[in-house]
C-alpha cells in the first residue's frame, strides 16, 4: 500500500458507488414510470443529484495518480499495475455481459471493449484507459499544463466544447473520446490538487460548511436545468408511441 494513501479518497469512491447505484435506480423508476415527472420529480431531482459520480472518478483517478506516480519504477511498470487493477477486471465484466446478460449486442465483441458498450454501465471505464494512457505525458508536462495561462485556456475550452455538446449538436464520436473530450480537465484538476493536497485540505475544511449549503443549491438547479430537456424526451417517446402523436 502506498504511503500517501489518503481515507478521504476511500470515502469518496464510496460515495461516488453510492452514487452511482442511485443514477441507476432512478433512472430505471423513471423509464418504468414513463417519465411521469409530475409524479416523480423527487426521482428525477435524486437522478441529478447523483450526477457528480463519474466526473469525481476522474478526478480521483487524477489526483491518486499524480500523488503517487513516483512510485512507479518504469512507464512499463506503471502500466502493469493499472492494466492489474482497472483492464482485467473490466475485460471479464465485459464478457460476461457481452455473452451472458446482453446478449443482443449489435457490436462485435472488439467494438464493444473499445467503446465500453458490452453494458451500459462500463461506458466511462476505457475514457479512463485513455487517461492512463496519457497521464505519464501529462505528468512530464505538469509544469506546462498546471500554469495559470494554460490551466485557464484549458478551462476555458472545456466549457465551451460542453456547451457545443450539450446545447448545440452532441458530438458524433463513440463514447471514450467524447467523455474523454467532455472531462479532461476534470482530470488535470485532480491531477492539481495531488500535487497541491495539503492545501486544498487545508482550504477544504475552511469552507466545508459552505460547500454543504452550495452542493445541494448546485443539484437543485441541475435539476431544473434538466428537467426541461426529460420533458423533451418524455414529448418525443410519447409522439412514437402514438404515430406522431400527441395525446
Amino acid at each position: 500500500m502506498s504511503s500517501n494513501r489518503i481515507k478521504a479518497i476511500d470515502v469518496l469512491r464510496t460515495i461516488s458507488i453510492a452514487a452511482v447505484l442511485l443514477i441507476h435506480t432512478t433512472t430505471k423508476v423513471l423509464e418504468v414510470t414513463h417519465y411521469n415527472l409530475a409524479a416523480y420529480s423527487f426521482t428525477l431531482f435524486l437522478n441529478q443529484l447523483a450526477r457528480f459520480a463519474v466526473p469525481l472518478f476522474i478526478l480521483i483517478s487524477g489526483f491518486v495518480l499524480e500523488l503517487n506516480y513516483d512510485y512507479h519504477t518504469s512507464y512499463w511498470a506503471y502500466l502493469k499495475k493499472r492494466v492489474g487493477k482497472i483492464f482485467i477486471p473490466y475485460i471479464f465484466w465485459s464478457l460476461i455481459y457481452y455473452y451472458f446478460v446482453y446478449t443482443e449486442n449489435h457490436d462485435n465483441l472488439f467494438w464493444a471493449l473499445l467503446t465500453g458498450n458490452a453494458s451500459y454501465q462500463l461506458y466511462f471505464i476505457p475514457t479512463l484507459c485513455i487517461f492512463y494512457l496519457l497521464f505519464p505525458l501529462l505528468h512530464k508536462t505538469y509544469k506546462l499544463i498546471a500554469s495559470v495561462p494554460v490551466l485557464t485556456a484549458l478551462g476555458i475550452t472545456q466549457i465551451w466544447l460542453m456547451n457545443q455538446d450539450y446545447f448545440v449538436k452532441q458530438y458524433d464520436f463513440p463514447d471514450p473520446i467524447r467523455i474523454f473530450i467532455l472531462s479532461y480537465f476534470i482530470f488535470i484538476l485532480g491531477m492539481v490538487a495531488g500535487r497541491n493536497k495539503d492545501k486544498i485540505i487545508e482550504v477544504i475544511g475552511k469552507i466545508k460548511y459552505s460547500l454543504i449549503i452550495l452542493i445541494p443549491y448546485l443539484a437543485y438547479y441541475i435539476f431544473k436545468e434538466g428537467k426541461p430537456n426529460i420533458l423533451i424526451l418524455t414529448i418525443l417517446d410519447l409522439s412514437i408511441r402514438n404515430g406522431g402523436r400527441v395525446s
